[in-house]
């Protein structure tokens, strides 16, 4: 590789089948780094509106021309999937074949490349490494003596990897399928799907919605016990029959459907979510003896179960934790550029998780005092609020710069929103925004974990003061806050949490990401004024200025 070029990396890998919606393969997404930093990012789904997009193999040629990048001054690599190692343009101009292995490399493989009429020189990073390396462009170098681990429904030759990071270098420590039916639980068990009401092409959306549904209910151990030795029902398909007549059986209790304000049905998740947290948290102890890791580096679409997060933090295995804002598949791009970039500069520089920006370079925001203030005023007499600022963010969480905001205090306004404006399930709550001292306030907590930036984790609010966040408030009592921490992070939402708490006493917002149920979120102003209009918000903020609707 050059160290003088850029690196440009592509996840873009055909699915299996021409389904409507992604299935196999999904998120496809595109990274431009050069000297360690981000110059370009791109989630498919933003351009091209298209929920987890995975027509990159068709529209590369296009998207690549806007940004003048046909030609051949730049390091090219490419992540692969369990489905396989060729990425092939729909045309066949573009055409690269990685070599087959049985063993996960250590890093870069040279390929085969065929690129817009030249052969080129071209690498495969597999889609492990890709995941871990992700944590890179928002952490920085790793740290000595950590660990890094991999954990989803399906990478390259496992759904679980681990290895060390140890004297400058990653070894390998394992990598394999055992895990599996602990991550099915969120996209391919039979019985989850049945809960929920999905079908198996909406399985994309079914981790976040169970994860939702899941907190309704409480863990007991004799279902732990039950589900296990039923193998978690997770091959029911079809027969779901088989579930009732085993819980007349073993508990005496009659179900004829999937009712989900049924206790029984409600507990059952919880207890699945719990055999999750319960399996990983095993595994993460037993390798932090073998190595004597100091620092965790966690991955893959597994690292979005916040509860799991969550009791990975307070159990104190670690001295740090490191989880990406794209922890899922939307970061893989990200991973393999800033594998390269490492491999090249020796380093890779930290960056905001607001990356998005293909298309939008140009997008500043702007605002002021009286903008704040207006935008205030239109929130505390309960308008719901579309932000669409500067760059959007990486991975599948809004941050602040993508979201619609209202009072955390209201259930009846988050309930608006959620279901009415947005199209969600009923038991899905939505998520806080804080400065760092009012998440403290409702926490109780003397700190806050660094990782509340990203919304990746999950803090129990004092009794005393969850009726100032009703709107944004589980049913078990917890909440996902998302943190800000210094000014800098987020200098609009920064200066408006601070005119509501000094000027109206609001200590927090709902925050959500900003787009109808079913589509992505939004990526330009015209995405946001469509969609806010669509949704029936009240108003949207456009890169620092207020628009009433």
């Amino acid at each position: 590789m050059d160290n003088k070029k850029p690196t440009v990396a592509i996840y873009g890998i055909q699915d299996r089948f021409d389904y409507e919606h992604p299935f196999y393969v999904h998120d496809h997404n595109l990274a431009v780094m050069q000297n360690g930093r981000v110059l370009n990012f791109l989630q498919q789904e933003r351009i091209s509106r298209r929920k987890r997009d995975n027509t990159l193999h068709v529209h590369l040629k296009q998207i690549l021309k806007e940004k003048k990048l046909l030609g051949n001054d730049y390091d090219l690599v490419f992540v692969d999937n369990v489905v396989g190692r060729t990425f092939l343009l729909q045309n066949g101009e573009a055409r690269f074949e990685a070599p087959l292995n049985d063993i996960l490399a250590l890093g870069l493989e040279k390929g085969k490349c065929w690129w817009f009429g030249v052969e080129k020189r071209a690498f495969v990073l597999n889609h492990e490494l890709a995941h871990m390396f992700s944590c890179l462009p928002f952490f920085g170098n790793f740290r000595e003596n950590s660990l890094l681990v991999h954990f989803d429904g399906g990478a390259s030759l496992s759904n679980f990897s681990a290895g060390t990071f140890k004297n400058g270098k990653f070894q390998w420590l394992e990598y394999h399928w055992d895990l599996k039916s602990y991550s099915t639980i969120y996209n391919a068990n039979a019985l989850v799907f049945a809960i929920i009401g999905a079908k198996l092409s909406e399985q994309n959306a079914v981790p976040g919605k169970f994860m939702g549904f899941a907190g309704l209910g409480m863990y007991k151990p004799e279902l732990e016990k039950w589900l296990v030795l039923n193998n978690l029902f997770q091959d029911i398909w079809g027969k779901t029959s088989v579930f009732f007549q085993a819980a007349k059986k073993d508990f005496g209790i009659e179900l004829k459907s999937f009712n989900q304000k049924d206790s029984f049905i409600q507990d059952v998740a919880a207890t699945l979510q719990q055999i999750f947290v319960q399996k990983i948290l095993k595994k993460l102890k037993e390798l932090q003896i073998k190595t004597g890791a100091e620092n965790l580096y966690y991955t893959g679409g597994s690292a979005l179960n916040i509860v799991a997060n969550t009791q990975i933090i307070n159990s104190n295995i670690f001295r740090e934790v490191y989880i990406p804002p794209c922890t899922e598949d939307s970061g893989l791009a990200l991973g393999a550029a800033a594998f390269a970039e490492w491999k090249k500069h020796g380093r890779v520089a930290k960056h905001a998780a607001y990356l998005n920006n293909w298309g939008i370079e140009q997008y500043t925001s702007s605002f002021s005092k009286e903008t704040i203030k207006q935008v205030a005023g239109e929130l505390v007499q309960k308008k719901l609020i579309g932000v669409c600022n500067d760059r959007g963010e990486a991975g599948p969480r809004a941050l602040g710069n993508r979201s619609i905001i209202a009072l955390a205090g209201s259930k009846a306004l988050s309930k608006k929103l959620s279901i009415e404006k947005k199209g969600r399930e009923w038991y899905r709550p939505l998520a806080p925004i804080a400065l760092e001292k009012n998440t403290r306030y409702f926490t109780g907590l003397n700190k806050i974990h660094p990782l509340s930036k990203y919304m990746l984790l999950d803090f129990t609010v004092l009794p005393e003061r969850k009726k100032e966040l009703n709107g944004a408030i589980h049913a078990d009592g917890t909440a996902r806050f998302q943190t800000i921490f210094d000014r800098a992070e987020n200098p609009f939402l920064y200066d408006l949490l601070m005119c509501l708490h000094k000027e109206f006493g609001v200590k927090a917002l709902i925050n959500t990401s900003f787009n109808a149920g079913g589509e992505p979120i939004v990526h330009t102003e015209t995405d946001a004024l469509k969609s806010a209009k669509k949704m029936g918000l009240d108003g949207v903020v456009l890169n620092g200025k207020f628009v009433d609707l």
